[in-house]
């Protein structure tokens, strides 16, 4: 039997999480957040083989010595937002020697998490940071679409969430983190200065409609260029559903850029409840789509583009399959090797949209010349 700590159990993405981990017959889950009350609440709700725990546990101070009282065998961290974070859960889990997974989607966490390498691998365990949509989704789809190119030139890929998605003030904290913020991709060859949610566009996608988007800074555009490295072009986008709310942001963008206002993260619990009482206006539908351009293996230009929608609130189950996927491979010892890094590479394309199958959620490719 393996102990499974969620940290953050009780929030958006730990109780999915939670859910899908709980029919496991090899794991006990153990559900942690600040409020012990709110966890045990939540792990008398699962429908769990193993009975799960209920702790109350602060990140900030003595998890070592948490950790060694609790022994868990895998710790999962969902409890952001990781952008002003530094690895204190994972340094807590190299000194217990605990298998460690996060879903960070903070560029420089993720990317720089390497440094932890040496040491894990010291230890003898896993330290993954990254395990979501991006970058692991996307690693996937890149590297399983990749050996139809004898160049790769772009990519250019992003998400629209669904207005009724559940969304707490730690990923709202997140996506407003960016607003404004200057950041670096790799554009028509050279290093360029994006603004997030800024290069305002519009994308169709089947089944919804037409979805505004805007740029968005992530692990992949640090990550990327050295993993394809004949990439001239690296864009991600992320959008609202409702038109007016994500043209809102983008004009608060424009406020942050001229430094008219400061960051808007510091607004995020007033913004999440005005978002809230538009939720009766929009769907609980989100769209993923990925374009790859380059040259083909006979020389000629291709591009491929893979579409994703996720239908009736199951998007948010898209960025938590690695944690599931990760969490079982662990425990089953599926997982060989050890060390710390970004979470690419460890789950192929198959495995993960394989995982999804029971969810609506549909996809579809297209390659044109």
């Amino acid at each position: 039997m393996k102990r499974v700590l969620i940290i953050g159990g009780y929030g958006n993405f730990g109780k999915f999480i939670a859910r899908r981990l709980a029919q496991e017959k090899d794991l006990q889950l153990i559900i942690a957040g600040r409020s012990y009350n709110q966890a045990f609440a939540f792990a008398q709700t699962l429908v769990a083989t193993s009975k799960p725990e209920a702790l109350a546990l602060d990140i900030h101070a003595g998890l070592t010595d948490a950790l060694n009282q609790i022994r868990p065998d895998i710790v999962i961290h969902t409890s952001g937002p990781f952008q002003k974070q530094a690895y204190t859960v994972a340094q807590a889990c190299l000194n217990c020697r605990v298998h460690y997974i996060d879903l960070a989607d903070a560029r420089e966490f993720v990317a720089e998490f390497h440094q932890l390498h040496h040491a894990a691998q010291a230890a003898g365990v896993w330290l993954i940071s990254g395990a979501s949509s991006v970058p692991c989704l996307t690693a996937a789809l890149a590297d399983h679409y990749r050996p139809r190119f004898s160049r790769l030139d772009a990519l250019d890929y992003g998400i629209s969430t669904a207005q009724k998605t559940t969304r707490g003030l730690a990923t709202t904290a997140a996506i407003l983190s960016y607003a404004g913020q200057s950041f670096m991709t790799r554009f028509q060859g050279q290093s360029q200065t994006f603004y997030g949610w800024q290069g305002l566009r519009r994308r169709y996608y089947h089944g919804l409609g037409w979805r505004w988007l805007g740029y968005c800074n992530i692990p992949d555009l640090s990550l990327f260029p050295k993993r394809y490295p004949d990439l001239k072009t690296l864009r991600f986008y992320a959008g609202m559903e409702l038109s007016w709310l994500h043209l809102g942001l983008w004009g608060l963008s424009w406020l942050v850029r001229l430094k008219l206002i400061g960051q808007l993260e510091r607004w995020a619990p007033i913004l999440l409840k005005l978002s809230l009482l538009f939720d009766k206006l929009g769907t609980a539908n989100s769209a993923f789509h990925l374009e790859l351009t380059g040259l083909n293996q006979h020389g000629n230009k291709q591009k491929i583009c893979f579409e994703l929608l996720a239908l009736d609130g199951d998007g948010p189950y898209i960025p938590c399959m690695p944690a599931i996927l990760l969490a079982q491979k662990l425990a089953r010892g599926a997982l060989s090797g050890s060390g710390a890094q970004a979470c690419v590479g460890l789950i192929d394309r198959d495995e993960y949209l394989g995982a999804l199958k029971s969810l609506k959620i549909h996809w579809v490719e297209n390659i044109s010349e």
